[in-house]
């Protein structure tokens, strides 16, 4: 009697180019064994969620590269689907400037494949009772006309949640100019993941794949340095997938907020061991990947239930949170910083930006938005000092 077979929890395999035909190849394997796309049926309209960030070409490793995308559409119109790609990138949802960002980010070119580009710029408000905090939000109605959502993220660090993959990646259900508004909204990192995963298990997706064939370490999500890692990563679960994908870069479940939310409500186990992962998956593993967070367990909270205890750790972890902070040498006065805080924090004095830290959120859209990676995340001199002792 054959013993059953676990079934795969998050599936890796080799992807070293994005040369057409080894994206689809690539694609094909990692599906196999989540069953493939044997769910989908002639006629079904799928609208496939990219990562779209802002007007950066796909060689800057910022967004979801055309050609895996183009390869998801070709297996998809096999399958008789209807095809959609779109997002919300930052700045204004209209129809100018989606087309704007689809030209930059190659996206163009998934129109021979079969795929439309949304043009669809029509906003909707939604309602979630079941949502941890939040239970109201306004959104992007093109998702609303498909039978399924694919999730397609990009393997990047992320000065506010310590990476972005799938569960990040559903922020651009938003409309570009309201993404400042949930960032006042919840300032905090740890309610602004739990905001994240609402989003998650609102929109479900049926699949999250994520292109990691040139994932972007550093100075991400934006402006940081494109990282070779070969890759193509996918599951059915959004955050089982960035489980795995925080192991690869060096982080754990506690570095990344978007995780510990998902921990919380029992969506993933503590440790990405404890997932059916296919064969061969800590071979991707970077231990060199530069990541732009503190270490999340340093920070000091006191005992959280007297008044000395409250003071006390929240003293101490204001004295280690990372901080924006505009090197002179390479800022360019464009003023984006400054018009995209969602805290108004930023004032240009002579030319340049001048972060207000009492009002600052730490949401980091200065630094995520920044045209020039000017803007950096900072750590603490005592941040930096226990980091050594570790």
């Amino acid at each position: 009697m054959k013993a059953a077979v676990r079934p795969v929890d998050v599936s890796l395999v080799p992807c070293r180019s994005y040369e057409p035909s080894a994206c689809k190849v690539a694609l094909e394997a990692v599906l196999e064994p989540l069953g493939g796309l044997s769910f989908i049926k002639p006629g079904d309209r799928v609208v496939i969620k990219a990562n779209l960030l802002t007007l950066l070409k796909p060689e800057k490793a910022a967004t979801t590269h055309p050609a895996l995308l183009c390869a998801l559409t070709e297996l998809l119109r096999d399958r008789g689907a209807e095809v959609t790609i779109g997002d919300s990138p930052g700045g204004p949802f209209s129809l100018p400037y989606l087309k704007r960002v689809y030209a930059a980010t190659g996206l163009t070119d998934c129109l021979a494949a079969g795929a439309k580009l949304n043009q669809n710029t029509a906003i909707k408000e939604g309602t979630y009772p079941e949502g941890k905090v939040m239970r109201r939000f306004t959104y992007t109605a093109y998702l609303d006309d498909c039978d399924y959502i694919i999730d397609f993220c990009k393997l990047k660090t992320h000065g506010m949640m310590g990476m972005t993959g799938g569960a990040k990646n559903m922020f651009g259900a938003i409309p570009g100019t309201d993404k400042p508004e949930y960032h006042y909204r919840y300032p905090n990192p740890e309610d602004f993941a739990r905001m994240l995963v609402d989003l998650d298990s609102y929109f479900h997706p049926v699949l999250t794949i994520c292109d990691g064939v040139m994932a972007m370490e550093g100075n991400g999500p934006s402006q940081g340095t494109p990282r070779f890692m070969g890759l193509v990563a996918a599951s059915q679960s959004p955050h089982k997938l960035d489980l795995v994908l925080s192991n690869l870069i060096g982080l754990n479940r506690k570095d990344v907020p978007t995780l510990q939310a998902a921990y919380e409500r029992g969506l993933i186990p503590d440790t990405a061991e404890e997932l059916s992962i296919s064969e061969g998956w800590q071979d991707f593993i970077c231990p060199d990947f530069q990541t732009v967070i503190e270490r999340r367990d340093l920070l000091f909270r006191g005992d959280n239930r007297s008044l000395v205890g409250k003071l006390t750790g929240a003293v101490i972890k204001a004295a280690m949170q990372p901080r924006p902070k505009a090197e002179d040498n390479s800022c360019i006065g464009c003023k984006q910083c400054a018009n995209v805080c969602p805290a108004r924090a930023i004032a240009m004095v002579d030319g340049k930006p001048k972060v207000d830290y009492s009002v600052c959120i730490r949401c980091f859209c200065c630094q995520e938005f920044c045209p020039v990676g000017a803007m950096k995340v900072k750590r603490t001199a005592i941040s930096t000092f226990l980091e050594k002792l570790r």
